[in-house]
């Protein structure tokens, strides 16, 4: 009997692609989220996609109970972690909400595991643990700095939480990932990113101008010291991503205690690159007015992937092209995200 893995926030947009990755790799897979800040319908297209079969159950990762009920029910190995609250700008305004669902969840998380005997975990970090960076391309060596939201620094109080797990006991086996900036979506067009309320991240507002459910793009600062003024970040397609969590399953497997990597395409792309980028693919115009920087953002970062790619054999395959592509596939075919029915007439003109 194959063994199961737990994806907590599966439902997600992180954590459904990641779902139909392991998936596809032959993994079972069961699927806990509160939809919080994501949809049941999610799992109704996982099936589709898969078609298989996806165990769902509604639920908290801070309900003790429930946790203990669930790994007695199934034979879990490996537990591949995203439930968390990730808006930065929403983090600034309600901090507590952060630390109690990001940090305490992640506690009882790993409480019920120990209590449980599961000690493989993947845990969804993020590049926000650097701060400011010191150099750029940021590698894993430059360790972790000040991050400058409440965001970035839960993250980074549960890496060092999970870092004192595996240092106190040797029969953890845990993988952080710290990644950059997901977008893109399944190539399907039936799952992908679709945040609850007004978008917090540059791609989900930039679609939404563009099917007209939002009159304009607010890009945040046009002062930053970059070559147009404007944010740099890495881009990544969220496939890619989900791909990096189904390798690092796969090295858990063979090693133990604490192991992290970053996942990135190596490349930045300015906000307004990256609505040049849309606006020469689709041929629509998207119309934008400058605001002032948004308190928690920093100017510029991109990753250095390598150590990735040496010790998991993993390196992002899809360009921004494809990223743009896919995205817009997404919105064109769900304009009201997993509200509606899925549309596959939805064609979408692309140059």
């Amino acid at each position: 009997m194959r063994k199961t893995t737990l994806i907590t926030g599966g439902a997600g947009y992180i954590g459904s692609h990641t779902a139909v990755a392991l998936i596809n790799a032959g993994h079972n897979v069961l699927v806990l989220d509160n939809l919080c800040n994501s949809s049941r319908e999610c799992i109704s297209r996982l099936e589709q996609l898969t078609l298989t079969r996806v165990e769902f159950i509604k639920g908290d990762i801070r309900d003790a109970n429930l946790l203990d009920d669930i790994f007695r029910r199934y034979d879990i190995d490996a537990v591949v972690h995203f439930a968390s609250l990730k808006s930065v700008a929403e983090s600034v305004r309600k901090p507590l909400d952060y630390y109690a669902n990001n940090v305490a969840g992640t506690l009882d998380l790993c409480q019920a595991m120990a209590r449980n005997n599961v000690f493989q975990l993947v845990f969804s970090s993020s590049a926000t643990v650097y701060g400011e960076p010191t150099r750029i391309p940021i590698a894993e060596d430059v360790g972790t700095g000040k991050p400058v939201n409440p965001y970035g620094r839960t993250k980074l109080m549960i890496e060092e939480l999970l870092t004192d797990l595996c240092h106190s006991d040797p029969r953890w086996s845990i993988g952080l990932l710290r990644y950059f900036n997901p977008i893109g979506a399944h190539e399907s067009g039936m799952i992908g990113e679709d945040p609850r309320g007004r978008p917090n991240n540059l791609l989900p507002c930039l679609m939404q101008v563009a099917i007209g459910r939002m009159p304009e793009l607010t890009v945040y600062g046009n002062d930053y010291p970059t070559a147009d003024g404007t944010c740099v970040r890495d881009y990544i397609h969220v496939v890619d991503l989900a791909i990096g969590h189904l390798k690092a399953l796969q090295v858990l497997q063979h090693n133990s205690g604490i192991n992290f990597w970053n996942l990135g395409t190596g490349t930045g792309y300015s906000v307004l690159q990256i609505i040049q980028s849309f606006e020469d693919i689709t041929g629509i115009t998207i119309p934008y007015r400058f605001a002032p920087r948004r308190e928690g953002d920093i100017a510029q970062c991109w990753a250095d992937p390598g150590k990735a790619g040496r010790e998991l054999n993993w390196t992002a395959q899809r360009d921004l092209h494809q990223m743009i592509v896919d995205a817009w596939r997404w919105q064109s075919c769900n304009p009201q995200g997993y509200q509606a029915s899925f549309e596959i007439s939805a064609l979408i003109a692309v140059k």
